[in-house]
């Protein structure tokens, strides 16, 4: 009885101090993994555009296809994006295998990338559209319309209680959990070996165990991320909504390990020491004639752009 009453109290202090927090997302949804229990929530229910969270859908609904991973697709000119005009690494014309197409799409979460995987599914885009609204129904997202892709339509809405059950069925995807959890790859682009980095830098970052990410960001959506993590012994998964800055995404984070899920890990208390934790902000892209493995290769830093 004295554990539980115990117990009972370090939780409703720890809540308190996670409402204490201002987090500057304007929705925010933590659930712990093992037992569905809600821990922290802000407008939880809220319907807002969600960016390039949506090409987690687009990778589940291509997995679900059961493609040739490595058959080869062409970029074209159809994938560009001709509604926000968001820069891309990837060329037209550049033969990439779907595999590799998946990895830019979800780890540097390239939107000619989506555009091509979902120009490419069977039966092309309607199919790929017809395919989404079957997979969110079977989900249960209720306050989910895609329309395409990329997330770049301010069309593709969600709440974050419906983006955890996203979050969760896209953890059971091996494929999925390994390209967002990796910091960065090497992709073959025209006979040239290019870097490319994980739109997230808290993923690699010293201390944080990640099992899923996936960052989004459209003037609409504002910076949106969705995390799975472990910390404090607890499996959680974060969503979180139209933050004004990547730096406060950034923050938001670190308080939810924090004030949340109670780990005494890495913590910041302002933006400017958030970026400090974990690397500080990433240059524009540069190329150089440098080596890798004998081979020369293109390094490709992030810089702001839709994604």
């Amino acid at each position: 009885m004295i554990k539980k009453f115990l117990a009972a109290v370090v939780m409703t202090i720890s809540s308190a101090a996670a409402l204490a927090v201002p987090f500057g997302s304007q929705s925010v949804l933590v659930v712990e993994d093992d037992t569905g229990k809600v821990l922290f929530e802000k407008n939880a229910s809220t319907v807002a555009p969600i960016a390039s969270l949506t090409k987690l859908m687009t990778a589940m609904v291509v997995l679900d296809a059961h493609q040739d991973m490595n058959e080869p697709i062409e970029i074209e000119k159809e994938d560009v994006d001709m509604l926000k005009h968001s820069t891309s690494r990837v060329p037209v014309g550049a033969t990439i295998p779907r595999r590799d197409v998946l990895q830019l799409a979800l780890m540097s979460s390239d939107n000619r990338a989506a555009a091509a995987l979902a120009r490419t599914y069977p039966g092309g885009i309607e199919a790929f559209r017809l395919a989404v609204k079957r997979k969110i129904a079977a989900l249960g997202m209720t306050q989910t319309i895609i329309e395409e892709p990329t997330g770049l339509n301010p069309n593709n809405r969600s709440t974050a209680a419906d983006l955890v059950k996203m979050a969760t069925a896209a953890s059971n995807y091996p494929e999925i959990t390994r390209i967002t959890t990796s910091s960065k790859d090497l992709i073959n682009i025209k006979g040239r070996e290019v870097e490319y980095h994980n739109t997230n830098r808290l993923v690699g970052a010293k201390g944080w165990d990640i099992g899923l990410s996936k960052t989004g960001y459209t003037q609409e959506a504002g910076r949106c991320l969705i995390m799975r993590v472990k910390a404090a012994g607890k499996n959680a998964t974060m969503v979180l909504l139209n933050a004004g800055a990547s730096s406060v995404r950034v923050l938001d984070a670190l308080n939810i390990r924090r004030h949340v899920l109670g780990d005494a890990g890495p913590v910041s208390t302002s933006p400017e020491s958030a970026r400090a934790s974990v690397g500080g902000p990433r240059i524009r892209a540069s190329v150089g004639g440098g080596t890798r493995h004998g081979r020369r290769h293109v390094i490709v830093t992030r810089h702001r752009r839709h994604h």
